[in-house]
C-alpha cells in the first residue's frame, strides 16, 4: 500500500482531474488502479486509497509532497515518471518541490517530461534527472495556430466595454472570458447571469469543488460562459470553445498564448479577441509583436458588423435564479467563556454597559472598579486606644 510504480505530476488541480479522466480507461482495461492526489480537499479519501493500494497516481507537488512526509506515499517502486506542464510549474515556484519528489524515485525508471520551454529552471530539471535523453520538439511556444483568427476591438471608455462584453458573451456557442483578477472575474459571472446570460467563474479563490461544479457546468453546456482568471489558461480542455475574449490583455505573452489556447483546438477553428481601451494600445501592441501576432486594431462599438458577425445567433434570455440571501449567524449562541463574558456586559437591548453598572452589577462601588479613570486606592482605619 501506498507505493505506486506510475506518477504524473501536474500544475493544477483542474489538470490533474482532466489527465485522471482519460487515464481511467486505460487503467481500467489493464486493471491498474489509478487516483488523483491534489490539495484543497480532505486528505481523508486520498490516505484511504493510497492504503487500499494503488498502481498510478496524477498528483499536484503541493499535496504529494504533504503525503510523502507523513509516510503515507512512497516512491520508491515508482518505475514511470511524467513531469507534465513543466514550464508552468516553475512559473508557480514548484521547482524545488518537484525536483524533491523526483529525488525519492528510483534513477533507472523512465522519467518524460512535457514543456512549453526548456527555460527559468526546466533545464535544471532536465541535466539532473533525464539522462541519455531524446528530445521530440513541435511547434514553438510562441507560434501561433494557424486556425485561430485574432482580433484587437479598441473602445473608447469603460462604459463601451463593458456593453461590448455583454454583447460578445451574448451568443449561443461556448466562450471563455479572461479577467485578470479572482474578485473581477467574480463580478463579471454574476453581471452576466444577471443580465439573463448564465456564466461561471473560475479562479483561485474558489474551493475545488466548486470549481469542479463550475467546469462541469461550463463542459456540459449548462452554462456557455466561462469568466476566468489565468487558472484556466493552462491544461484544461473543453471541446468546441469557439472564441476567447481577452477583457483584461495579459502583461505577459505567453500567458496571450495559453489563453488563446483554449480555442482552435485538435484542428477546430476559433476566434480570439483582445478588448483595448485607449491606454492600452502601446502595453497591447508590444504584447502582440511578442507573441507573433499580426493583427489591425478596429476601433468598434458593440453594434459594429465585426462584433455581430461574431457574435453569431444570440441566444436566448434566461431569467436568472433568486439568490438566497445568506442567514445571520444568531447572537449569543457561543458557548466559549469570552462570549459569555460579552453577554453578561450587555443590557437587554444589546448595548454594552458602562463601567458602573457592570460594578453595581458585581456588588462594587465606581471608586473600586479596577481602571476607573479617578478610583482612590483604600485605607484601613485603627481603632484608637488600646
Amino acid at each position: 500500500p501506498g507505493r505506486p510504480t506510475g506518477m504524473i505530476l501536474a500544475p493544477t488541480r483542474e489538470l490533474a482531474t482532466q489527465i485522471a479522466a482519460t487515464l481511467q480507461p486505460l487503467a481500467d482495461a489493464y486493471k491498474l488502479r489509478s487516483m488523483t492526489i491534489f490539495g484543497g480537499v480532505s486528505q481523508n479519501r486520498q490516505v484511504e486509497a493510497l492504503r487500499n493500494g494503488v498502481d498510478i497516481i496524477v498528483a499536484t507537488p503541493g499535496r504529494l509532497e504533504d503525503l510523502m512526509k507523513q509516510g503515507l506515499v512512497h516512491l520508491d517502486s515508482v518505475q514511470i515518471t511524467v513531469l507534465d506542464e513543466a514550464d508552468h510549474m516553475a512559473d508557480l515556484g514548484f521547482l524545488p518541490g518537484v525536483t524533491r519528489i523526483l529525488t525519492a524515485t528510483p534513477r533507472n525508471g523512465q522519467r518524460m517530461l512535457f514543456s512549453a520551454t526548456l527555460d527559468n529552471g526546466v533545464d535544471k530539471l532536465v541535466a539532473k534527472f533525464l539522462h541519455n535523453e531524446i528530445l521530440h520538439s513541435v511547434d514553438e511556444a510562441n507560434s501561433p495556430v494557424v486556425q485561430m483568427t485574432h482580433h484587437v476591438f479598441e473602445v473608447e471608455d469603460a462604459e463601451v466595454k463593458k456593453v461590448l462584453i455583454e454583447t460578445l458573451a451574448s451568443g449561443t456557442g461556448r466562450r471563455i472570458l479572461f479577467m485578470r483578477t479572482k474578485h473581477h472575474a467574480k463580478k463579471l459571472a454574476k453581471l452576466l447571469t444577471d443580465k439573463g446570460i448564465p456564466a461561471v467563474d473560475l479562479h483561485g479563490n474558489l474551493s475545488q469543488p466548486q470549481r469542479d461544479r463550475n467546469l462541469a457546468a461550463f463542459s456540459s453546456g449548462a452554462v456557455r460562459v466561462l469568466v476566468a482568471t489565468d487558472v484556466a489558461a493552462r491544461g484544461v480542455h473543453v471541446d468546441d470553445v469557439e472564441l476567447v475574449i481577452h477583457v483584461d490583455p495579459p502583461t505577459e505573452h505567453k500567458a496571450y498564448l495559453h489563453r488563446s489556447g483554449r480555442t482552435a483546438r485538435a484542428g477546430s477553428a476559433g476566434d480570439v479577441v483582445t478588448i483595448c481601451l485607449p491606454a492600452q494600445k502601446k502595453d497591447l501592441r508590444d504584447l502582440l509583436r511578442k507573441a507573433g501576432i499580426t493583427v489591425t486594431p478596429e476601433a468598434v462599438t458593440p453594434k459594429s458588423a465585426s462584433v455581430t458577425a461574431l457574435v453569431g445567433d444570440v441566444a436566448e434570455y434566461v431569467k436568472p435564479a433568486p439568490r438566497v440571501a445568506p442567514q445571520q449567524q444568531p447572537r449569543g449562541t457561543s458557548t466559549g467563556a469570552n462570549a459569555q463574558r460579552k453577554r453578561a456586559n450587555r443590557d437587554r437591548s444589546g448595548r454594552p454597559i458602562s463601567e458602573n453598572k457592570v460594578a453595581e452589577r458585581s456588588g462594587q462601588s465606581n471608586n473600586n472598579f479596577r481602571g476607573a479613570r479617578n478610583a482612590q486606592p483604600t485605607r484601613s482605619i485603627r481603632p484608637q486606644g488600646r
